[in-house]
């Protein structure tokens, strides 16, 4: 029933006229439109050659009860997102393209979000900043130039809100299952003095999550003090978060959960004194990080415009962790005897892994807007420093000295990243217009110190001490074609990416990995009209040297990163609308693609730790990349009432590069059905609007997100027998969650 409706809602979309859907006159409510475009220094618009979806701040708010951006996200065409929790809050991802948040560049206000050594993107420490969202742009492949890490499947670029005109305050509440509850206080001051605004906004967002103790505790926060004035603006903003969340992130496997559950956390098991089973109830992450940008806009002429930006970024905190039958040497700890004269080299403990980040920088652009020519100047320079630190907290039945929170190990990681730019798209002749931008981008990393690995041939903290330079050219041209309701484009694009902390900390010092390359081709076609619009965006993204896991480990026994010389990710995006009536449209994407490493040889260790075989497996499917991705929506909107169904359907991806069988995730389809209702005519209130949203309606048991090995053991007749396994990070099925918005 599931396969007929995605072909007949695929058909659709491919009988309707292909093209990929562009961005139409926001003040244009006859015209369908899948998004409203605003032109920053990183943005694209109508005239640039990439594929991009918008996400206007009417439709981040009526979405918005407390689940994390990803899930925000989750309808854009090639998008797919995770949750370890299993219900939309706490740690969360999302991919697109197959590429996760490591590999997209994610900004705010243009300022980089992306961890400057991990390129993570945490979104635990941010809790709630769709509150504050103006809107979000994605751009799915290179992208355009743009501030921080480079983007190796998409960027995400976010605006806060604007300064407020006039004075308004707002409440959201949120409250739903697993104890899923969003508050938020929003306040604007409005124009003051003719030139000054204030806007500010407190939530909290909680949740004991789907999946046993997944539990989060969130506290966020934004200030903004704007002035306007003669072609300038200043705004100072802070935002930032607090999170204590309980981990989740060792999923269960297929037999845990047979056994205890889909529920079922195996974080911080361990065995208590009187052999029974317990969960440490510290087993979680905690931190705090403030975030501070001050940005200037300068009007110069009608047609030149100066925009200056310092930011500010302070990140601290720590995960506790309790670790069983761990051997005391590698934490500094000395063996020590029992009453019995036993010698205890092994024992539980409880550590405590810290960072405390400092980053900061300036960027600066110069606008040119002409008849012809658009065209944007730019650079920036950022600096990072990261202590990197452990610590033991208790060690069970310890005999001897220790020290409270005794330190094993500490590294500190400094970065230095700058880049300039120039970007520009010109009109040739009718509706031809051609795009060319240039990337020039400088890093210097180092990290010294003892990491948290430990060497055995030393008896010590594996020694630290790398200090890379990298130099990247980034070009990228296309043209674009724009005649009435037709819009084309072709582009291509070079992106580099220099290895993540991981890669050095984990890796071998004697083979560290080099940068990646990636060719970008990108070409679309759309057709817009005032019922239907319709199009396709076909890509192929050629990598040389991409980083992938191979099973190979390194000397210290950790996984490895290892740079494949060929790889690829190619597909078609297909989108469509359908608005026959003022009260109803109908909105569907898909991406089929096909995502591979050429050659791919698996290592294979015996007893997971020595002894390696490898297997060469030729051509194999890239992990998390599924080959179909789905996404459809119905929306009513009728007087007050506002309605939509959405299903998103992923097709199976494998957890590991090498076609394992144990680590298929299996394709699933969810639904979500939203009802809304907005009163507008209540006395002393703008409105109010009380919703409700059933999420997996149709209760799919589904995972999105896992792990999985293998490893080989040698049997009693000297054969070598292979094995895999995995764990999946299962969801919630249906559940609800009810929200009410009052505005005066």
């Amino acid at each position: 029933m599931k396969e007929k409706f995605y072909l007949s809602a695929l058909a659709a979309v491919c009988l309707a006229a292909p093209g990929a859907v562009s961005a139409q006159n926001p003040h244009d409510s006859t015209t369908v439109r899948l998004r409203s475009i605003e032109v920053v220094a990183n943005r694209a618009d109508s005239r640039t050659p990439v594929a991009f979806s918008e996400m206007s701040a009417r439709d981040i708010r009526r979405i918005n009860d407390g689940r994390d951006v990803p899930f925000l996200l989750e309808t854009m065409p090639s998008v797919v997102t995770t949750g370890d929790a299993g219900g939309g809050i706490g740690y969360s991802g999302i991919r697109v393209r197959g590429t996760d948040a490591s590999r997209i560049n994610i900004t705010a206000n243009g300022v980089p979000i992306n961890d400057s050594e991990s390129h993570n993107v945490y979104w635990v420490n941010m809790p709630d900043i769709a509150s504050s969202l103006r809107d979000i742009q994605l751009q799915r492949g290179a992208g355009t130039s743009t501030n921080g890490a480079g983007a190796f499947g998409a960027s995400i670029n976010m605006i806060t809100d604007a300064p407020s005109f006039e004075p308004m305050a707002e409440v959201a509440l949120s409250y739903g299952s697993y104890n899923a509850n969003k508050e938020t206080l929003r306040l604007q001051s409005g124009l003051l003095g003719g030139h000054w605004s204030i806007d500010a906004r407190l939530s909290h967002v909680g949740s004991d999550g789907y999946i046993d103790r997944a539990f989060s505790r969130l506290w966020s926060y934004m200030g903004q003090l704007a002035y306007s004035g003669g072609g300038t603006m200043l705004r100072l903003l802070a935002f930032g978060g607090k999170e204590r969340t309980y981990m989740a992130w060792d999923y269960a496997s297929k037999e845990e959960m047979e056994k205890y559950g889909r529920r079922y956390n195996p974080c911080g098991k361990y065995t208590a004194d009187d052999g029974t089973t317990a969960f440490y109830p510290d087993q979680c992450d905690n931190f705090v990080q403030h975030h501070i940008q001050l940005i200037g806009s300068q009007r110069l002429t009608d047609r030149w415009r100066l925009n200056a930006t310092l930011h500010y970024t302070k990140g601290d905190g720590y995960y506790e962790q309790y670790k069983t039958g761990r051997t005391l040497q590698e934490y500094g700890l000395s063996p020590f005897e029992t009453a019995d004269g036993t010698t205890v080299t092994k024992s539980d403990l409880v550590r405590l892994k810290s960072n405390d980040n400092d980053f900061g920088g300036a960027m600066l652009t110069v606008n040119y807007a002409g008849n012809a020519i658009n065209a944007t100047f730019g650079g920036a320079a950022n600096w990072h420093h990261g202590a990197h630190f452990g610590q033991v907290a208790w060690v069970r039945n310890y005999l001897g000295a220790i020290n409270p929170l005794q330190e094993y190990y500490r590294n500190t990681g400094r970065k230095f990243d700058s880049n300039v730019y120039a970007r520009a798209d010109a009109t040739i002749a009718g509706g031809l217009s051609a795009f060319a931008d240039m990337q020039y981008r400088h890093i210097h990393y180092s990290i010294r110190g003892r990491s948290d690995n430990f060497d055995w041939s030393t008896e010590a903290p594996a020694r630290l001490d790398v200090l890379r330079d990298y130099d990247f050219f980034n070009p990228k041209a296309g043209l674009t074609f724009i005649s009435g309701k037709h819009r084309a484009y072709a582009s291509w694009s070079v992106a580099h990416k220099e290895p993540v902390r991981d890669n050095f900390t984990d890796g071998d010092p004697a083979h560290y990995p080099t940068s990646e390359r990636l060719f970008d081709y990108e070409a679309g076609y759309s057709y817009t009209g005032r019922m239907f619009s319709a199009g396709a965006n076909f890509y192929f993204m050629d990598y040389k040297d991409q980083l992938v896991a191979t099973g190979q480990l390194s000397d210290t026994g950790n996984p490895l990163s290892v740079n494949v010389p060929s790889s690829y990710r190619m597909g078609v995006e297909l989108q469509a609308a359908l608005r026959p009536a003022t009260w109803f449209d109908w909105q569907i994407n898909a991406t089929l693609s096909r995502n591979r490493i050429r050659d791919f040889v698996q290592y294979i260790y015996e007893d997971g730790w020595t002894n390696p075989i490898t297997r060469e497996l030729g051509d194999t499917p890239i992990a998390f990349s599924p080959s179909a991705v789905v996404h459809n929506a119905f929306n009513f909107r009728v007087a007050g009432l506002d309605a939509s169904l959405t299903s998103r359907y992923v097709s199976a991806q494998y957890m590991d590069n090498a076609r394992t069988p144990e680590a298929r995730l299996d394709a699933y389809f969810v639904s979500d059905l939203r009802l809304a209702y907005t009163f507008r005519n209540i006395p002393s209130l703008r409105s109010l609007t009380l919703g409700l949203t059933v999420y997996n309606i149709f209760n799919e048991k589904y995972c999105n997100n896992g792990y999985a090995g293998t490893e080989y053991y040698v049997d009693d007749n000297g054969d070598k027998v292979v094995y895999s396994y995995a764990g999946f990070a299962a969801q919630a099925p249906t559940h609800v969650m009810a929200t009410m918005n009052i505005s005066f």
